[in-house]
């Protein structure tokens, strides 16, 4: 089959979730993305859409183009996304679109190029292992019942739902607590476009740990609509309050409020890179499928 390609836009977000969203349902019979996750990516500050993007639509007379069959995009000449519709899957698009991608990578001056694949995903995991593409680390999806007894918290630490007002203070706690794994810092505008501003932001089940009045913790949560889990995108605590039971009692309190919306499980992923896999499993949470990211010299 012939296929078309061009740049992606921020109006096609919705179409490119449709192909993730349909990748999802045939690995695992649920759907774990939604649309602001894909929006968020294509204006994060790395990438350039007319360079780092390509869209591939199937071939047709429409003047208005054909269905999206697969896409991909290269953050900061590093980092790849490579999607495609499993009903094109076995006709050479995930070649072509990993031929550019690397092409692209190349022209960033980059010297090597990593990208994350779910496990289910027999054909793209194939693809890359052809190429030569080394196991760099895995991410787990976890989970954990909905239900329990309320919070226990530390003494002198309150816990109160995420207001406006605390913005800042949370990029500032988020990043220190990422600083010891991920590979630079994100600015509070990058930040924020993948977490609080996403139109899924959900505020309320979104805690914040206060100690005095500083902000020592914090939970960032998204109500997904197509999901039937609750999600937490990140969970961060400050070091010197570590080992005192804050990050059971945020996600405790994420997790009831999730029940309470009618959700029947909360998620969340780990790194393997974050070392944090046995400490979720020691608050009860259980692996539910994992992804791996592989990455290749150039």
């Amino acid at each position: 089959m012939d296929f078309t390609f061009r740049p992606a836009t921020l109006d096609d977000a919705p179409a490119i979730h449709g192909l993730i969203a349909a990748a999802e349902r045939n690995w695992h019979g649920q759907v774990s993305t939604d649309v602001t996750g894909v929006a968020a990516d294509l204006q994060r500050p790395l990438i350039t859409l007319d360079l780092d993007t390509r869209l591939a639509e199937t071939a047709g007379s429409d003047p208005a183009g054909g269905e999206v069959a697969g896409w991909a995009w290269v953050h900061g000449g590093r980092r790849a996304q490579i999607d495609v519709h499993p009903s094109y899957v076995g006709r050479g698009l995930g070649t072509q679109l990993l031929d550019w991608a690397e092409q692209r990578a190349r022209e960033h001056d980059s010297d090597w190029l990593a990208q994350t694949v779910d496990d289910a995903d027999k054909a793209g995991t194939e693809l890359l292992r052809g190429r030569g593409y080394d196991v760099l680390a895995t991410n787990w999806l976890l989970e954990r019942p909905v239900t329990g007894d309320a919070p226990v918290l530390p003494d002198g630490i309150t816990l109160r739902s995420f207001a406006p007002d605390d913005a800042h203070a949370v990029h500032q706690v988020v990043q220190d607590a990422f600083d010891e794994w991920q590979p630079r810092r994100h600015e509070y505008e990058e930040w924020a476009g993948t977490s609080i501003e996403r139109s899924s932001f959900d505020a309320e089940l979104s805690p914040v740990a206060v100690a005095g009045d500083e902000i020592v913790g914090a939970v960032i949560s998204l109500d997904l609509p197509d999901s039937p889990d609750g999600y937490v995108e990140q969970v961060a605590v400050r070091r010197d309050v570590r080992g005192r039971g804050l990050a059971r009692a945020m996600l405790t309190y994420a997790a009831l409020g999730a029940g309470r919306r009618g959700k029947q499980t909360l998620t969340l992923w780990t790194h393997s890179g974050t070392a944090a896999l046995a400490m979720y499993q020691r608050l009860g949470m259980s692996v539910r499928r994992s992804t791996t990211v592989y990455r290749t010299a150039l």
